[in-house]
């Protein structure tokens, strides 16, 4: 069995002592998207300071605590903030959390982030359904030995989105009034903004938005038998997109803009998975 195997069948164990929630969705929000989780009433908060074999996230404007209730009659968990590869930490140790809630029980992974929009139809506060993703990081979390415990060696990818979980959410949008669009993801490592030039190969290539984070947790998700769906917050247009420097202060600004039509969506959407 591998250390990190090892490492988040321990982080649940700690976490099922802090909690009798057993979640059946796990959300990540992303930059700027945090807030969402105080809508959980009398809910148990855990800072990942106090988990076992948990990363410290270093990023502003993310809390760093996982937050454990019900919404709509579904257990949730909620991670305020994630990890990033740029962080200095390897794809198996930020998507730790992933394995462990899924050792807790969880089925399906909710993710969204904030992205940079390539496709010349986007406009900052945009939310995109993410269709598909291009994995641009140069490695994968599965690299090393693998554990039957933890999924099959070569799991499939073609189907990485959910197209049910996709249906909810599309309906989840015409319920709730806030518009969706659709395109592929590309993650790039960051911390960097990328060049002019790396967006102009991303559009070539088929990416509509671009990113640092989300690939490695659903590539571990799939891995571990998650179903998976996510969703972009369109921040800002992507370097060259626009005459101007791109800024987190800007990712920021945005996501606090559009957190309104997010927690709609996202009310909309898990309304949708309490009916299934």
């Amino acid at each position: 069995m591998t250390a990190i195997y090892q490492q988040a069948v321990k982080a649940a164990e700690f976490l099922k002592s802090k909690t009798e929630i057993v979640p059946r969705v796990v959300l990540v929000l992303g930059s700027g998207l945090g807030d969402y989780a105080e809508r959980l009433e009398k809910a148990d908060v855990v800072p990942y300071e106090e988990i076992p074999f948990f990363p410290r996230s270093t990023v502003e404007g993310h809390k760093a605590r996982l937050i454990f209730g019900e919404l709509f009659g579904v257990p949730v968990a909620m991670m305020q903030g994630r990890f990033h590869y740029y962080e200095g930490y390897t794809q198996q140790q930020i998507t730790l959390p992933i394995r462990a809630l899924r050792a807790m029980g969880a089925e399906i992974l909710f993710l969204t982030n904030a992205s940079g929009g390539i496709c010349h139809t986007f406009t900052p506060g945009d939310l995109m359904m993410i269709d598909d993703h291009i994995n641009f990081s140069g490695t994968s979390p599965l690299i090393g030995e693998n554990v039957a415990e933890q999924g099959m060696r070569f799991p499939d990818m073609s189907q990485a989105y959910d197209r049910e979980l996709k249906q909810c959410l599309l309906t989840a949008s015409k319920m709730c009034g806030v518009p969706l669009k659709r395109g592929v993801y590309m993650m790039f490592n960051g911390p960097q903004f990328e060049t002019p030039a790396e967006i102009r190969f991303a559009r070539c290539i088929g990416a509509d938005a671009a990113g640092m984070s989300t690939v490695p947790e659903v590539i571990v998700g799939r891995h571990c038998g998650m179903r998976v769906c996510g969703v972009s917050c369109i921040t800002n247009m992507a370097a060259g997109m626009l005459d101007q420097p791109l800024t987190h202060t800007e990712v920021m600004e945005t996501g606090e803009k559009v957190k309104g039509a997010f927690a709609a969506l996202v009310d909309a959407f898990l309304q949708q998975i309490s009916r299934a």
